[in-house]
């Protein structure tokens, strides 16, 4: 809500409080103010002018020569490329010495050979955004009213002197979607009156009746509709003082009757509409539910297709306007209007949100009924509307409101007690202040000797429900900087982070200071997303969402790799395709088809690589991510918990995966093997649908790490004696796993082995068919004394022995 400082000091005495004091003010008091703006964008020395004569330049066909009189006495010659300018105009001339945005400095000189002593103005020269004006001076100089003195300071005219304070309002504040509502906030804090705008209508003999009626079908999603006939308007442009008050609100002006209507809403908050009487058949108004598939045209010019649950205004065969929302193009009033049917209603804020949300449509209108408007204003801001078109568009205001009232709406009545003000608020407030502060507010009230208060809100605060709303507003008002500090009493017991919530910190960090991209994705996902990587969550169901905002988010996600992928794809869509990718996040499992209880909630970690780790140099080929750059991440998360012993990996071949290089995640934990999550490739067909090269995943539980976890520095003394390496090289059967090898080394070597390393894996036709060659180093050290080479050689060829048995390993000599 944009308010202009100068509109608002017609309904409240602002003396003595500037724009931004008042700003001050509001946010103390509960309601933001994000920018006091100036509307002067560095404008002076601009007067109005009077163009006595236009002469084309003698060297340039697209210039003209003018006289221009500014109520100096001087006749100045101006020099105007122009093509709209003309003899006989008022318009806006930056005289020498005059300033315009930007710090542009007006000089005197010449064009072509023509001396030119100022400057013709256009709006957007002015500093004025072009797009907030009539179509008609949008484009070429800006022509101003004939009516205009000369010589008076443009920032007068257009009202350039002025401020706009732009009000973040909340959903509760709905109130303050008007002037008045403003002005009623501003007079409460500053502890003065508002002065509300006298309306004075002259009634025709003629009756409205004769000319409209109304019906209202559909009474529960419209509970007032009132109309008023006004004959023989003029339409035509607005005046200046309305079109600037329009422009300030960030409105542009159409023609007088449409921004009288505009400018009531902004003014009580109570949104109205024209129609063109004469194109409504025997001035019959039915407000009704559209039938299904029923077209209408609003006033963009867009067809739309209804549904039943939209609310319309309609004659006796056709929808004329969306209620609440927009016109319709059939009624539209033009310049060849006569008659106006001027409608003020109250429409229920669920159908128009709903109207509003399924069409795509958001308009200043629907904006306010969305949030409930004043249905004590609806009859007001006819009236209003209705003596400013008879005063500007000359139209005469048949008598009487032809209106359907379904049902009114009483203040609400609410007790509260000065024991409980003062409770609750920690003060030590008397009746006196309370009562004073109350009537600051505008709301009405009964007392009795207890200090027991009855508060009448009044309908335009449809937020006042509660005990507890009265005494927020008395907060407010008596100031939140003067509500005195409570110590709190009793023991305090420092905070800190679980050991979850630790483990989540450390993860992050080490996997972020490795070069990885955290990202945060939605929990609400497609029902398709949690058909994808089943073994992640065996024989469990999603959670489905009661009132999903699409079909795209109506369950809670199952796993984290379906939604890194989409990420991916999006970034490659990008000519983002390098990606090293992590989340951690819940997902949501039931084991119930029909939700009965609270779903499951787990903590898991993903990670996504794709494209390549390292790019092309001038001295390097790029090289692309692989499986075990995934199994890194693995790897680094078990070394930040101090669990690597614990980590191991078996061969898997879950869905979705690619069947040749993935692996299960397995822990051992309490003497027991538990898979915790899977490591591997995505299966080409699924890199295909995502339009991915090859991608590497991993998903894996985070509770069972939670337990496992350990802190604790084990510290190692530095080795005193050296360490002998032997180096061995089998050839085994292509499926035998690496690590079975490496597990049976470190079974059969004992204490004595301090490290293996496999540092080759050779197949080629040498070996034979499914035959491959491991090249194992393995360093043996005693910890206490020197090994000798006959301990080493002993052990050494007992481990080559039981390799032998094992896997039916040959040495490689």
């Amino acid at each position: 809500m944009k308010v202009s400082y100068k509109w608002l000091e017609q309904y409240v005495d602002l003396s003595g409080v500037t724009a931004s004091e008042l700003a001050e003010k509001m946010t103390r008091g509960g309601i933001e103010i994000d920018i006091v703006e100036s509307r002067n964008s560095g404008v002076s020395g601009v007067v109005v002018g009077y163009v006595k004569e236009k002469q084309k330049h003698p060297d340039a066909d697209k210039l003209n020569v003018c006289k221009v009189d500014v109520g100096s006495g001087e006749e100045l010659q101006i020099v105007c490329g122009a093509p709209n300018v003309d003899a006989g105009q008022h318009v806006p001339v930056a005289v020498i010495g005059a300033k315009l945005p930007g710090d542009f400095k007006i000089k005197r000189a010449k064009l072509r050979g023509v001396e030119s002593q100022g400057m013709i103005c256009s709006a957007k020269e002015l500093g004025l955004n072009d797009k907030l004006l009539p179509k008609e001076q949008q484009e070429g100089i800006l022509v101003l009213p004939s009516t205009l003195a000369l010589g008076t300071p443009i920032e007068q005219v257009l009202e350039l002197d002025d401020e706009v304070l732009e009000l973040d309002l909340t959903p509760n504040r709905s109130d303050a979607l008007s002037m008045l509502g403003v002005a009623y906030e501003a007079a409460a804090l500053l502890g003065r009156e508002v002065k509300l705008p006298q309306v004075v209508i002259v009634d025709t003999t003629a009756q409205a009746s004769e000319h409209v009626s109304v019906t209202i079908e559909n009474k529960e999603l419209c509970s007032h509709y009132s109309a008023r006939y006004i004959q023989g308007v003029k339409v035509a442009t607005s005046p200046l003082w309305l079109q600037n008050k329009l422009i300030a609100a960030g409105i542009r002006p159409i023609n007088n009757i449409v921004d009288v209507t505009n400018f009531v809403m902004l003014e009580y908050g109570q949104p109205l509409h024209a129609f063109d009487a004469d194109k409504i058949p025997g001035g019959r108004i039915i407000v009704r539910s559209a039938a299904q598939g029923e077209l209408l045209v609003t006033l963009d010019d867009q067809e739309r297709k209804l549904e039943p649950h939209m609310l319309v205004i309609a004659d006796e065969t056709s929808p004329i306007a969306l209620a609440g929302v927009m016109g319709g193009a059939s009624t539209e009033v033009t310049t060849e209007t006569v008659n106006i049917i001027l409608e003020s209603a109250r429409f229920a804020g669920s159908t128009v949100r709903k109207t509003s949300r399924d069409l795509g449509l958001r308009s200043e209108s629907s904006l306010r009924f969305e949030k409930e408007v004043d249905p004590a204003r609806v009859i007001p801001a006819l009236n209003r509307a209705a003596a400013l078109i008879a005063e500007l568009g000359e139209g005469l205001v048949l008598e009487g409101i032809v209106e359907e009232v379904v049902s009114d709406i009483q203040p609400k009545k609410i007790e509260v007690s000065l024991e409980k003000i003062n409770r609750v608020l920690g003060t030590s407030l008397s009746g006196l202040e309370v009562k004073a502060i109350l009537a600051r507010l505008g709301f009405a009230y009964e007392s009795n000797d207890n200090e027991q208060y009855v508060v009448e809100a009044p309908t335009r605060r449809g937020d006042m429900t509660l005990a507890v709303d009265v005494i927020e507003e008395i907060a407010r008002i008596y100031g939140y900087d003067n509500i005195p500090t409570t110590p709190i009493h009793g023991e305090v017991i420092p905070g800190a982070l679980t050991k979850p919530q630790s483990i989540r910190r450390e993860l992050r960090k080490r996997l972020s200071d490795s070069g990885m991209l955290e990202v945060i994705s939605y929990s609400f996902t497609s029902p398709k997303h949690t058909t994808l990587f089943p073994d992640l969550t065996p024989n469990e169901n999603a959670v489905k969402l009661l009132m999903p905002m699409s079909e795209e988010r109506s369950v809670l996600r199952t796993n984290l790799i379906a939604q890194l992928i989409d990420i991916a794809t999006y970034n490659r869509n990008r000519k983002n395709e390098s990606l090293a990718l992590f989340e951690l996040g819940s997902v949501f499992h039931t084991d119930e088809n029909e939700l009965t209880k609270l779903p499951d909630e787990k903590h898991r970690f993903a990670a996504l690589l794709t494209g390549n780790r390292t790019h092309a140099g001038w001295n390097s080929q790029a090289v692309a991510y692989d499986f075990y750059d995934a199994k890194g991440v693995v790897e680094t998360i078990a070394e930040a918990l101090g669990i690597s012993e614990l980590i191991s990996y078996e061969a898997a071949q879950p869905e979705q995966f690619h069947p040749g290089r993935t692996a299960a995640i397995v822990l051992l934990a309490n003497d027991e093997k538990q898979v915790i999550g899977y490591i591997g490739q995505l299966h080409p067909e699924l890199q295909r649908e995502a339009d991915l090269d090859d991608t590497y995943v991993v998903e894996l539980e985070l509770a069972p790490l939670y337990e496992q976890a350990s802190s604790d520095i084990v510290y190692k003394a530095l080795p005193r004696y050296p360490a002998i390496t032997r180096d061995i090289a089998v050839v085994v059967e292509a499926g035998v796993q690496v690590g079975s090898l490496i597990s049976t080394i470190k079974q059969t070597a004992g204490e004595l082995l301090e490290s293996v390393q496999v540092f080759d894996i050779y197949t080629g036709e040498r070996l034979g068919a499914g035959k491959k060659s491991v090249a194992i180093s393995l360093v043996y050290r005693h910890k206490e004394r020197t090994l000798t080479d006959e301990e080493v050689t002993e052990l050494h060829e007992s481990v080559v022995q039981l390799l032998e048995q094992s896997f039916a390993a040959e040495l490689r000599k």
